[in-house]
């Protein structure tokens, strides 16, 4: 009987030691995920694609949203429903658009707009840039600030940054030579203006057109980046640095604030 008892009294204090040891293994495990959540650095993105010549999915969907993943963004959504976009706004940080298809739904314009007054980030790529809808004016006259109807055929020009000092062009070559849609963007006089950051220029022309640009919006951030047409610009060093820079200066984001 004494054995017994002794027993029952050496399993229970094995019992409570075991207790502990697990109590603490919670806990620091609870403090081991508090603080993972307490440092994240990710920025929530949602890509914006899908209309005519230009490869979207391959480019924007595969390309860019893989390059924000690697810069250790997330989630990066992307759609090509533009009439998900209301939906999809509501856990986004930074919109970022490159389609040239239709944004029809009075909601999802609405949307757009909802998030650039709450003060939230806008990149607007390539595509996006041209005046796409004579049913939306408001777009390009106060989102892209302006935007261009034509370019010149597919080939080789120079993007010369002009303002290594913003965030956006931080460690980018001071002459980028790649091939793509030189666009003719102009920003509309009545728009709200942009600083440029970076032009784009060809050998015997003397037209110059703004590559990387700031829209001066007094609510939020928006940055423009008219390169982009396919590979040469996708899968640039470059183009990939001033992305991933665009979409952490526009989103504000707290671990972002060293490069302001």
């Amino acid at each position: 009987m004494k054995i017994n008892r002794f027993s029952s009294a050496v399993s229970g204090i094995i019992m409570l030691f075991a207790a502990g040891l697990l109590c603490i293994s919670v806990t620091a495990c609870k403090v081991k995920s508090s603080t993972f959540k307490s440092s994240s650095k990710s920025i929530r993105v949602l890509i914006v694609g899908g209309g005519s010549s230009h490869n979207f999915d391959l480019w924007y969907k595969g390309a860019d949203a893989q390059t924000l993943k690697n810069a250790g963004f997330g989630p990066v959504t992307y759609t090509s429903n533009t009439d998900s976009i209301d939906e999809y706004l509501k856990n986004t940080d930074v919109l970022y658009l490159t389609n040239n298809q239709p944004i029809k739904d009075p909601e999802a314009r609405k949307s757009i707009l909802d998030h650039i007054a709450a003060g939230k980030g806008l990149v607007i790529g390539h595509a996006a840039l041209w005046y796409n809808w004579k049913d939306w004016s408001e777009y390009n006259l106060n989102i892209a600030g302006g935007g261009s109807n034509g370019h010149d055929k597919y080939g080789s020009f120079d993007v010369i940054v002009i303002n290594n000092n913003h965030p956006v062009t931080k460690g980018v070559p001071a002459k980028i030579t790649l091939k793509d849609e030189r666009y003719y963007y102009l920003p509309d006089a009545s728009g709200p203006g942009i600083e440029v950051l970076a032009n784009n220029s060809v050998a015997g022309f003397d037209k110059i057109y703004p590559s990387i640009f700031v829209v001066k919006n007094p609510k939020a951030r928006i940055v423009g980046i008219a390169l982009g047409h396919d590979a040469e610009s996708h899968e640039n060093q470059a183009y990939q640095t001033i992305l991933t820079n665009a979409i952490k200066w526009v989103a504000k984001s707290k671990y972002h604030r060293q490069l302001d």
